[in-house]
């Protein structure tokens, strides 16, 4: 009954009947890539990410607009029109299988001091705001749960019921997820070693850092900055781990970050030949794991259950 009501809304799409078994002929179930779509929407400290994603987490709508400087004004009208735009990119016939807009915004204290006073609470207000404007209903969540969440629906944490997630952005910040339920501590900081040290580094040796910030880039050589950096993020990750396990099991890691996955796989390899036992993974989500994992609330809050 639950799949054939699935099946009229659309949700699942059926494979061929298999034959050769005993029984009648069985036949696969899928998700139907255009069952449903969500648009998620990342708020950093640089840049703001705005993806449009179906039922199975293909990207179908990608962009990133420039924050204004502190003196400049709010681009909210900017990040509507955006918002307005990914949902254009949808034919009018799929326009009622959108589920809502899931928005990720940072909660750590270091990375709301680099934008503007008052960052938090316009933070806060942005969701209302977006929800009157494009009549959709709006998930709002902390940034690097929501990258937590992302990688459990699509990307390299899909079959993970456990695992310690890391996300590699402007500082390095990390979670616990225990039977897919991601925690967070009130009382849980980020690390310095993140992005934002690593561009001081490059800028100390000469180098421009202007790739860091390029969804896009690959990075180019940094000298022995980077060489150094990936050895401290090694260490930092590694630190924690340890940490972790005088606690609880820790078997499987997962690292993450907007930048190229070389630096993952880098750090997640490096771990791996650190700690005994520990199976360590890049993620699986490119270009903005922040902006996929908010799509993903949507998804979450009316597909699955908690």
């Amino acid at each position: 009954v639950i799949v054939r009501s699935q099946d009229q809304d659309g949700l699942v799409a059926k494979g061929e009947a298999q034959k050769g078994r005993m029984g009648p002929p069985t036949i696969a179930l899928s998700l139907n890539p255009e069952g449903a779509y969500s648009v998620g929407i990342s708020l950093g400290h640089r840049d703001t990410d705005v993806v449009l994603l179906n039922f199975v987490g293909q990207v179908k709508y990608q962009t990133t607009i420039a924050n204004p400087n502190p003196t400049q004004a709010s681009n909210q009208s900017q990040l509507v029109a955006t918002v307005k735009e990914a949902l254009a990119a949808l034919p009018d016939s799929d326009s009622s299988r959108l589920t809502g807009i899931g928005l990720a915004i940072p909660e750590d204290v270091h990375e709301l001091a680099l934008g503007p006073q008052g960052q938090a609470e316009r933070n806060e207000a942005l969701g209302s705001e977006i929800e009157a404007a494009v009549g959709l209903e709006v998930y709002v969540h902390n940034d690097i749960s929501a990258a937590a969440a992302g990688e459990s629906m699509f990307g390299a944490a899909k079959s993970l019921d456990d695992y310690l997630f890391f996300y590699l952005g402007a500082r390095l910040h990390h979670r616990l997820v225990m039977n897919h339920q991601i925690f967070q501590s009130p009382n849980q900081a980020s690390n310095p070693t993140g992005l934002l040290e690593l561009e001081e580094r490059i800028q100390a040796q000469g180098f421009s850092s202007d790739d860091l910030w390029d969804r896009s880039a690959t990075w180019p050589d940094f000298g022995p900055s980077r060489a150094e950096w990936i050895a401290d993020c090694i260490q930092e990750v590694t630190q924690s781990v340890t940490q972790a396990s005088q606690f609880l099991p820790v078997n499987t890691v997962i690292v993450s970050s907007y930048a190229p996955s070389e630096i993952c796989e880098e750090i997640a390899s490096g771990l791996a030949k650190q700690v005994e036992g520990i199976e360590a993974l890049p993620g699986g989500l490119s270009a903005s794991p922040k902006a996929i994992g908010a799509a993903s609330l949507p998804f979450s809050s009316k597909f699955t259950v908690s």
